[in-house]
C-alpha cells in the first residue's frame, strides 16, 4: 500500500473538490491510503465542511493554517508595485519573488516536515503548479516523488515550468487543452498525461424537475436557462444575464443561477437593471445542484477559463443541451451543433443567438440533449477517470530516479 499525502490549496468548494472526493471515495484502498492536507476547512455551503465530507469517506484531514503576512512584507510589496508600475513584467516578477520568499518557501518547509513525519510515499497535488509550488519544493526536500493534477488552463512563468520539469514525476491534465497550455509554457510533453474528468452515471437528482420549477415560481410553459458555479468574475455570469435579457420578449424566459461568491450582489443588481430581476432566481450554494440542472431547458457556461468543467458533464448526464464559449476544455466536451452549441470566446451576440435557437425549439433541445447524454455515458465515465488517476499514481510512486 502506498501512503499518499493529498495537497489542495483551494479556498472554496468547486468542481475540483468534487472530483477529488469522487476519486478518493472510489480508489482501491488496498493499494492507496490517503491523507488530505488543506490550508483551511472551508464549507460545503452552510450544511457541511471539507473535513466532515472527507471524514465521511474515511480520509483523515490535516488543516495547516496559512501564516499571516507581516506588516513589513505587505508594505514592501505595495512599494514595489508602485515603483514598478510602468513595467507589468517587472512588477509580476517582483511580486512572485516576494511571495516566494515570504510564503512559498516557509510553507514548503512545513509541508516537507509533514511528509517526513508521516512516512508518506507520494505527494499528490490537486490544483496547478503555480498554486502548488510549495508542494513541489516540499517533495524535493522530503525526498518523495510528486504528482501534479492540473485542473484549469494556466500559463507558467519560467521558474515554475523549470520546477515542474526537474521535480514533478507526472502531470495529469484534465484536457488536451490544459496539456497544450503547459507544454507551451515550457513543461516537457512527456511528463503530461491527459486524464479526463468523469461522472457517476448512477447519480440521480433528489427532486423532480416539475416540483423544483414550481417551487421557483415558474409556470409549465417557462423556458428555463441557467448555470451552476462560483459567482466570481472569470465565470462571466453577467454575460448569461445579458443574453437572457435580450430574449425576454420572445416568451416566458426564466433564469436560474446556482452558486455563491463575491459577485452575488453585483449580479443581482445587474439582473434588476436588465429588467430580469423578477425572472431570475439566485439560489445560493446547493449540494443538490443536479436537481437544478435537471430542471433547466438549456444549460449555459460563459466562463473565460476552464480545464474540463465537471458541471458540463453533469448537464450532459441530465440530457441537457449546453451553450458555452469555445475555451479550453469546454470545446472538448460540447460538440458544436450535435450536443450543444459553442460560441467564439467573448462573443455575446453569438452566445445569445445559440441560446435563442434552443429556446425556440423543444425538438432541438431534446435531440441535442439525447446526444449529450449518450456521449457522456460513452466517453466520460467515473470508472475511466479513477482508473486513469490510479495508473498515474502507481507509476509515480515507483519512480526511483533522484529528485534534484
Amino acid at each position: 500500500m502506498k501512503r499518499i499525502l493529498v495537497l489542495d490549496t483551494g479556498k472554496e468548494w468547486g468542481g475540483g473538490t468534487n472530483s477529488l472526493i469522487e476519486l478518493m471515495k472510489r480508489a482501491d484502498r488496498t493499494r492507496f491510503s490517503f491523507t488530505a492536507l488543506f490550508y483551511e476547512d472551508y464549507g460545503k455551503g452552510r450544511e457541511s465542511s471539507l473535513k466532515a465530507e472527507l471524514g465521511n469517506i474515511g480520509v483523515d484531514t490535516i488543516i495547516l493554517p496559512r501564516r499571516p503576512k507581516g506588516a513589513g512584507m505587505r508594505l514592501l510589496k505595495e512599494v514595489g508595485r508602485a515603483a514598478l508600475f510602468p513595467s507589468r513584467d517587472l512588477k509580476k516578477r517582483f511580486i512572485f519573488r516576494m511571495d516566494y520568499l515570504s510564503r512559498i518557501l516557509p510553507d514548503s518547509k512545513r509541508i516537507a516536515a509533514i511528509l517526513k513525519q508521516g512516512g508518506f510515499d507520494l505527494l499528490y497535488m490537486n490544483n496547478q503548479p503555480s498554486t502548488n509550488l510549495e508542494g513541489i519544493i516540499a517533495a524535493r526536500e522530503a525526498g518523495v516523488p510528486c504528482v501534479q493534477h492540473t485542473r484549469i488552463a494556466v500559463t507558467l512563468n519560467p521558474f515554475e515550468a523549470r520546477a515542474v520539469n526537474e521535480l514533478v514525476s507526472r502531470v495529469m491534465c484534465v484536457s488536451r487543452g490544459v496539456r497544450d497550455g503547459l507544454v507551451k509554457s515550457g513543461v516537457e510533453a512527456g511528463k503530461c498525461v491527459v486524464v479526463h474528468n468523469g461522472v457517476d452515471a448512477s447519480v440521480r437528482p433528489a427532486r423532480a424537475p416539475e416540483d423544483l420549477r414550481r417551487s421557483l415560481g415558474f409556470g409549465r410553459d417557462a423556458i428555463v436557462v441557467g448555470t451552476v458555479g462560483s459567482l466570481v468574475k472569470r465565470k462571466r455570469i453577467s454575460m448569461l444575464l445579458e443574453a437572457v435579457a435580450a430574449l425576454k420578449d420572445r416568451g416566458d424566459i426564466r433564469c436560474v443561477v446556482v452558486g455563491e461568491g463575491p459577485e452575488m450582489e453585483t449580479l443581482k443588481s445587474k439582473a434588476d437593471v436588465l429588467g430580469m430581476g423578477k425572472k431570475t432566481v439566485f439560489t445560493g450554494f446547493s449540494s443538490d445542484a443536479l436537481s437544478y440542472i435537471n430542471s433547466m431547458d438549456v444549460f449555459v457556461l460563459p466562463s473565460a477559463n476552464e480545464g474540463l468543467p465537471r458541471v458540463i458533464l453533469e448537464a450532459m448526464l441530465m440530457g441537457k443541451p449546453v451553450v458555452a464559449f469555445d475555451v479550453t476544455g469546454t470545446g472538448e466536451l460540447v460538440t458544436d451543433g450535435q450536443t450543444g452549441f459553442l460560441a467564439p470566446d467573448g462573443d455575446l451576440g453569438a452566445l445569445t443567438e445559440k441560446i435563442a435557437l434552443l429556446a425556440d425549439s423543444a425538438a432541438l433541445r431534446t435531440e441535442l440533449g439525447k446526444r449529450a447524454k449518450e456521449r457522456v455515458l460513452r466517453d466520460f465515465s467515473i470508472e475511466s477517470y479513477v482508473n486513469g488517476v490510479e495508473g498515474v499514481l502507481t507509476a509515480a510512486a515507483r519512480d526511483e530516479r533522484p529528485l534534484n
